[in-house]
């Protein structure tokens, strides 16, 4: 029996009369960017994240940057990034023309660490970005406190996150402003690339809606010189349809994710999650970690059993970033973790019978490998 990494098809399969029947609306209404689909998506999705704006963009990137760019944020700015993230982070903070200023996580969690953000501050830091990593949200709490202390805008990256919560409270709302992906592999994804920001911050949610439209409020007459970053009508509709499903589908991953954490346990040489007590993550990854990830994830793969690596190189070492200066060392656990992190399978469409051949596999490699018992 294989088990896919993830199974795209059968995800949007599970709704597909009901995305064939918003396809033939968006198509018969003759209107396909910033309509009426997109209005409405806009106005769940905000509902969802318990937020009063929510704003279509074209991708998570977006998302963030345009976030960045409402606040002003630009050259001589320094933003506080996790050393452990998809570059996707980095690069909004780059695009805007700041110097991301890189933190090392948590351990445990992979997230941003508190503790070490205020040595990072300076008097040109303007934000702090902290990345909801792999589902698992960031530790809010402190990180508002500190935002507060400094003055500073806390921004969240909620591209792995739809519907997770700490202390109950979901992400999307827990800073300044929230930047989301709909990238097809995501909790809630679209049938192609796709993004939204959510905020209370009336004036930031003005400022984005005018520049992912040419910086424009009236057709052709453009206020600020803007970007072409519009979630398009069909996406939304498609999404919207999804949306309703999204709390189910993260049920079933946490199901998923329940059976490896009992499963898993204990097996030497395996790294296993840790969710603190006030954090509810989605599990977009069951993410572990083993000293041999290569030889682990090629005897899974013998096994027909997919996995994928997020991420095989930390940021401040990927050639993009050789202009700021960064050698291998400066951020070693970041580093270590980008060395030993390998994702299983999980998703909405998964069984437990799916994860029980999973565990099988990986106890079966862990043998060969020679660290199981």
């Amino acid at each position: 029996m294989s088990v896919p990494f993830l199974d795209l098809k059968a995800i949007n399969l599970a709704h597909a009369a009901e995305l064939e029947a918003a396809f033939k609306r968006v198509l018969n209404s003759g209107w396909y960017v910033l309509g009426s689909e997109t209005a409405a998506f806009e106005k769940n999705f905000a509902a969802y994240c318990d937020s009063k704006h929510g704003i279509g963009v074209a991708n998570g990137l977006d998302a963030i940057f345009l976030i960045l760019k409402g606040y002003g944020i630009g050259p001589g700015d320094e933003v506080i990034v996790p050393s452990n993230t998809f570059i996707a982070t980095w690069l909004a903070v780059s695009h805007c023309g700041a110097r991301p200023v890189p933190v090392e996580p948590v351990e445990a969690t992979y997230n941003l660490d508190p503790a070490l953000v205020e040595a990072a501050i300076t008097p040109r830091t303007r934000a702090i970005l902290a990345v909801h990593l792999y589902g698992q949200p960031a530790d809010m709490t402190p990180l508002r406190e500190i935002a507060a202390r400094h003055n500073l805008k806390l921004i969240e990256d909620a591209a792995q996150a739809h519907g997770a919560r700490v202390n109950g409270s979901v992400v999307g709302q827990l800073g300044d402003a929230a930047a989301f992906s709909f990238y097809p592999g995501k909790n809630l994804g679209a049938l192609g690339d796709g993004g939204a920001v959510t905020t209370n911050d009336d004036a930031l949610a003005e400022r984005i809606r005018t520049f992912r439209n040419y910086g424009s409020k009236v057709k052709y007459y453009n206020e600020v010189p803007g970007y072409n970053s519009r979630l398009d009508e069909l996406q939304a509709a498609l999404l919207d349809v999804k949306l309703p499903h999204l709390n189910d589908g993260n049920v079933q991953r946490r199901a998923i994710a329940a059976y490896y954490q009992e499963h898993l346990a204990g097996l030497p040489g395996l790294t296993l999650p840790v969710v603190p007590e006030w954090a509810e993550p989605v599990w977009h990854l069951y993410v572990v970690r083993h000293a041999q990830r290569d030889r682990l994830a090629q005897l899974l793969a013998e096994r027909k059993i997919g996995t994928i690596v997020h991420y095989p190189v930390a940021p401040h070492l990927q050639p993009a970033y050789a202009e700021l200066g960064f050698s291998e060392g400066d951020f070693p656990l970041a580093e270590a973790i980008h060395r030993e992190v390998l994702s299983l399978p999980v998703s909405p469409v998964m069984t437990l019978d799916d994860a029980a051949e999973v565990v099988a596999a990986v106890r079966a490699a862990l043998a060969e490998i020679g660290t199981a018992v």
